[in-house]
């Protein structure tokens, strides 16, 4: 599916918001949401230890690291990800269960 998305990303852009994440990382809201230890994408419980901060919208199409734009998501999840907009995980689902 990621074959034909063309990133055109901004370097500052992408270097900015990895240092405002990388603070956001310690702030205690995030240490919070890793203490419920639970995925964003798939809901299962994993433990705290096994997320990582994964951007909604990713940096690299825009995306900001703010809090409404990053999420807990386990190692599966966000490699399956990758640099997929909410909209088109909704359609490599789709196309994925065959309903496209």
């Amino acid at each position: 599916m990621n074959e034909w998305i063309d990133i055109q990303k901004d370097e500052q852009h992408v270097a900015r918001e990895r240092e405002k994440g990388r603070a956001l990382r310690k702030s205690a809201w995030w240490q919070r949401q890793l203490n419920q230890g639970v995925c964003h994408y798939c809901g299962k419980q994993v433990g705290g230890a096994a997320l990582t901060l994964d951007h909604v919208v990713p940096v690299a199409r825009g995306g900001c690291s703010k809090r409404g734009n990053v999420v807990p998501a386990c190692l599966d999840c966000n490699q399956k990800k990758a640099c997929l907009t909410p909209a088109e995980q909704i359609l490599a689902d789709l196309e994925e269960r065959g309903k496209l």
